[in-house]
């Protein structure tokens, strides 16, 4: 307000003067609306400039983002190419050892250098963090801890160099086993020993029979190296409070590392039994113990329980199967000797096989899968039956998809006179005897590994339709088998091919299996 007047009086002084106030806007000579409309044009306008604007600046960072990415990656390869210029005589010599290239799933030999990294890598993850916490690099220590440290960088060297490289990898389907490409993905990887620990459990466990067992002890590391942690965060909040300073913190006497060990396993798994904290660090100190400790605690319990059940899962669904067969039994009456017989079949099938039904296990794989295991497991069977020697090698095979394992106890009968004959039997092991007799006490001969018996006559025909030639031989061999083991059976034959003058000739024996093979193939051949 006093301003104001001042400056009216200095007006009066000098008419000339203009005013100190800001002369308002020159109205421009437009309707409102028209106005209003160029104000929009020039707003948008300048919005849209901006927008091009930070387009350019974009356009420009990426442009150059690019230039420096693509600077870095020529430097990179550049480095990695004198790289592989002076290793090239060492990859050389161990192309020799290890091929071109490594299957990570299957190769042993990789499996047991990742055991050797694994083991580097455990070195340096519990007594790196000891020796950060402990007293234990010394002056007289320091030559030992350095052989160790340089052995456990060597070991890391030799796997980034020669072995990593190698690995084959899966891109879209494709195995890809081209060292330059296998090179270049391990490079462009961010991989860290950490993951070759994870890895070399994996490939362990897919190639141990009992898997599990590795499980357990994993679990176990896992909580060791827990307890292993937290005895050296203690021996650092001891040395922070001082250490024998009071009753809580580690008093100075004695190993320390176990002292302390001691401690976190006392304090982790909450037994109790320490001196109780004084000072407000140490009251939160331990209560960060105790909750830590019940969380990390009941996770391993779980993971502990789940590992054990897994293991034991097979052995479960046996006794459940069994326990609910004779509960089934007992239910409807059913003879203690048949009971004590199913029992034992239950038990004889689970020792021989360790399952009791093998084809659900098998029901999963593919086709190709399932055709190697079998032919892995009976084709040598097969292949010492004489009827089937000669055979097309493809017909084995499709015959052997068709098997089934099956366990009898000794003493069940597998058939019996008058029985319609669905199957062939196969004898893997053992021995069957064929009986007769008033009470079946005549042994007329034993089947041993090898022979045959049954009938095959419907999935045979489905096989023989798709192999002709084997077909022919199957037909040749069945006949001259009759003529060597039945000559009755073949002097029948001949006597109608000589259209003998007897009207009711003597009808001959149910034909066996030879018989089923011969009359098969003749009607594959009338059906065609």
């Amino acid at each position: 307000m006093r301003e104001r007047p001042q400056s009216f009086k200095e007006k009066v002084a000098d008419q000339d003067d203009s005013s100190p106030e800001i002369s308002p806007p020159v109205t421009p000579l437009l309707h409102k609306e028209k106005y209003t409309k160029v104000l929009g044009e020039r707003k948008q306008n300048a919005e849209e400039k901006e927008r091009k604007k930070k387009e350019e600046e974009e356009r420009q960072e990426a442009v150059k983002s690019k230039l420096e990415t693509k600077k870095v990656n020529s430097l990179r390869e550049a480095v990695w190419f004198s790289v592989d210029v002076v290793l090239k005589p060492v990859e050389d010599r161990m192309d020799s050892v290890l091929g071109e290239t490594i299957d990570p799933f299957t190769d042993r030999h990789y499996i047991t250098w990742l055991s050797l990294v694994t083991l580097a890598f455990n070195y340096n993850a519990w007594f790196v963090t000891a020796r950060l916490c402990f007293p234990y690099h010394t002056e007289g220590a320091v030559p030992y801890w350095f052989t160790l440290d340089m052995l456990a960088d060597l070991i890391y060297l030799t796997d980034s160099i020669i072995f990593q490289p190698r690995k084959q990898f899966l891109q879209r389907g494709d195995i890809i086993n081209n060292r330059v490409m296998t090179k270049k993905k391990y490079r462009g990887s961010n991989r860290f020993k950490a993951d070759t620990f994870f890895e070399f459990s994996d490939r362990l466990e897919s190639v141990m029979m009992k898997a599990y067992i590795w499980r357990v002890i994993r679990t176990t590391g896992y909580l060791l190296f827990m307890l292993h942690l937290n005895a050296c965060f203690y021996y650092v909040a001891s040395e922070y409070q001082g250490i024998g300073q009071t009753q809580w913190v580690y008093s100075g006497l004695g190993n320390a590392y176990l002292r302390c060990y001691y401690f976190a396993v006392r304090s982790l798994i909450n037994i109790g039994g320490f001196n109780e904290p004084q000072t407000l660090f140490e009251i939160s100190f331990q209560m960060a113990n105790f909750f830590i400790g019940v969380f990390v605690f009941s996770t391993l319990i779980g993971q502990m329980r789940e590992v054990i059940g897994a293991a034991a899962t097979g052995q479960t669904y046996f006794r459940s199967t069994m326990d609910n067969t004779v509960v089934y039994m007992v239910t409807h009456h059913i003879p203690t000797v048949v009971q004590n017989r199913v029992r034992t079949w239950y038990t004889h099938m689970w020792d021989a096989q360790g399952m009791l039904d093998e084809s659900k296990l098998l029901d999963k794989l593919p086709l190709v899968m399932r055709t190697a295991i079998a032919v892995d497991i009976n084709l040598a069977t097969f292949q010492k039956i004489d009827l089937f020697k000669g055979c097309d090698q493809q017909m084995l095979v499709d015959m052997l998809l068709r098997l089934k394992s099956i366990i009898y106890l000794p003493g069940d009968f597998v058939v019996k006179k008058g029985d319609i004959g669905k199957e062939m039997y196969i004898i893997k092991s053992g021995a069957v005897q064929v009986v007769g007799g008033a009470d079946n006490s005549v042994v007329q001969v034993t089947l041993k590994a090898g022979c045959v018996f049954g009938e095959i006559r419907r999935t045979l025909s489905e096989i023989l339709v798709y192999y002709p030639e084997s077909q022919k031989v199957l037909a040749r061999k069945a006949r001259k088998l009759m003529k060597a083991k039945n000559p009755a059976v073949t002097n029948v034959e001949e006597d109608k091919k000589k259209k003998s003058l007897v009207p009711f000739a003597a009808k001959p024996p149910t034909p066996k299996l030879l018989r089923t093979i011969e009359g098969t193939t003749e009607e594959e051949s009338l059906t065609r």
